[in-house]
């Protein structure tokens, strides 16, 4: 069962915005798929993505399912899963498969040198899970298409190999079928980021060896106190907490997993696409456990919440929470609470208007019908992409843009996030500095999660985009582009989208990535 430990900074507030809650049976509202419970302007989308409410008993029969095709595949001695999906198809199997202790290799990146490291690894044991909800992800699609070129160059028959999971009558659905693949037709009135209980996280989780029955389980178990009118419900109490202290500009969830899951990264998204709209939301901030800098000490505009404890941190706004529970259990608890809390803010946290803009500008510069920019400068090997006349200059320029009381600084990595996962350390460095929420993310994999809020939340960020050269370029078969092409274009499309919304950016391509990376480490401490 989920727990959940809260300290807020006015009882009487807190619980008569609770109370409310009760008083209007907005959990058993939920459970029932009320789609009124977020305002007209919301209803309609509401009306066909409240299924998740309900997976743990819908979902059920995936489990002999996949275990039947988990033993298949054993015995014919294919035990390396690779999982190629973004955002809400990756990120809950990613967890779900760190949680259970068994091997997942998740392909997320469109970045060359990664793509060949997963095509490199055990191809003669791979089984492909390719995984898109919209069946038309073009790095999902890319990725299919590597995948296919690298089997059939092997001597392997593609279709022994690849399992597809996707909408029913999506594009994939449709071109897997007519090619003869094995499709798990996921529910479609799911969205992406509350999928982690349909065939989009338990297929490829069962697969690699997780036990999804008691997944499913666990969470089967937390539904009653989930969705009971009740004070004492945990996801109403977090989902309230979320919102009161959003009405106090405390915009910020610093998330610390003691559990070292990597929930984090699954609440990340779900929570910034969910609420980042309309200019206003809760920015997630994934801090680690071992130098959880933004936590202590934290910011006045920051809730702070810890995942595997059951005491409340000390938040200097006074606003905090610990959960305990089984991952299945806390995964229905945040998809509640994310609903409560949408209530509150005024928000739809079913939709995701923005995501769309950075993949447009991203094709437009792929169909050559954008203007690809060149660099202002170089200095130190490193390409910019902003003001300054060095680079020192530049990275300080934009460091000076973060507000003091309300501001943050993303950064974002378009380079493979395996062979450099150090470099997500320069967060830390960057937060001490500023003393401000600081937040990390690999592209183009925080493009299906952060990235909404980034354009649609509330607008105080500060963006350090930093690109680099690939070792080698991998072409795409059946594609006029590469993956190198395609995820330069990504960067430079959410870079140009970013400033038309008027938010500070800072671009910096490395020539030499290694050298590169220890520069910016510099220029940010």
């Amino acid at each position: 069962m989920a727990e959940v430990v809260l300290s807020v900074p006015s009882q009487q507030e807190f619980d008569e915005a609770l109370q409310r809650a009760v008083d209007d049976q907005v959990a058993s509202r939920i459970s029932a798929q009320d789609p009124t419970l977020w305002g007209p302007d919301a209803e309609s989308e509401a009306r066909i993505r409240l299924s998740w409410t309900h997976l743990p008993e819908t979902s059920r029969s995936l489990v002999a399912e996949v275990s039947e095709l988990r033993n298949e595949l054993t015995i014919k001695g294919l035990d390396h899963v690779v999982l190629c999906g973004m955002g809400g198809s990756s990120l809950a199997p990613e967890v779900i498969c760190h949680t259970a202790g068994v091997p997942l290799t998740v392909l997320d990146s469109s970045q060359p040198d990664m793509v060949r490291s997963a095509l490199a690894d055990r191809l003669d044991r791979t089984v492909v899970v390719v995984s898109s909800k919209s069946g038309g992800t073009v790095e999902t699609d890319s990725q299919r298409r590597a995948y296919e070129q690298a089997f059939t160059d092997a001597g392997i028959d593609p279709l022994e190999r690849i399992i597809v999971v996707t909408d029913p009558d999506s594009p994939l659905d449709q071109q897997a079928t007519e090619t003869g693949y094995r499709v798990f037709r996921a529910d479609p009135n799911v969205g992406g980021r509350y999928s982690a209980l349909t065939a989009f996280g338990l297929v490829p989780s069962g697969l690699a060896g997780a036990d999804i029955g008691e997944l499913l389980d666990s969470a089967a178990e937390a539904e009653p106190a989930l969705y009971a009118d009740d004070a004492a419900n945990p996801a109403l109490r977090l989902g309230v907490l979320l919102g009161v202290a959003n009405g106090h500009r405390v915009d910020k969830l610093v998330l610390s997993d003691q559990t070292r899951h990597g929930v984090g990264d699954w609440i990340e998204q779900l929570v910034a696409e969910s609420t980042g709209k309309l200019g206003k939301g809760v920015l997630p901030v994934v801090v680690p456990f071992e130098n959880a800098v933004n936590f202590n000490p934290s910011t006045a505009d920051s809730v702070l919440v810890t995942i595997g404890t059951d005491e409340a941190p000390e938040a200097q706004s006074g606003y905090s929470a610990a959960l305990r529970g089984e991952l299945g259990a806390q995964m229905l608890l945040w998809e509640v609470a994310v609903a409560v809390a949408g209530r509150i803010i005024g928000i739809d946290p079913f939709d995701q208007p923005d995501v769309e803009s950075a993949k447009k500008a991203a094709r437009e510069l792929l169909d050559s019908a954008g203007s690809v920019p060149t660099p202002d400068f170089s200095d130190d090997g490193i390409d910019v992409y902003g003001a300054g006349s060095t680079l020192e200059e530049a990275v300080n320029t934009l460091l000076h843009q973060v507000d003091l009381d309300h501001g943050y600084l993303a950064i974002q990595v378009y380079l493979d996030r395996l062979a450099f996962a150090d470099f997500a350390g320069v967060r830390e460095i960057a937060a001490s500095r500023l003393g401000r929420p600081v937040t990390f993310g690999w592209g183009p994999r925080f493009l299906h999660s952060t990235g909404q809020y980034h354009k649609g939340g509330t607008p105080n960020g500060v963006f350090l985009q930093v690109t680099g050269a690939a070792a080698e370029d991998l072409p795409i078969k059946g594609r006029d582009f590469t993956f190198g092409s395609f995820i330069d274009s990504q960067a430079a499309g959410d870079a140009a989208v970013l400033r038309d919304h008027e938010r500070p950016v800072l671009r910096l391509h490395l020539n030499d990535v290694e050298s590169g990376l220890a520069r910016i480490r510099e220029l940010l401490a």
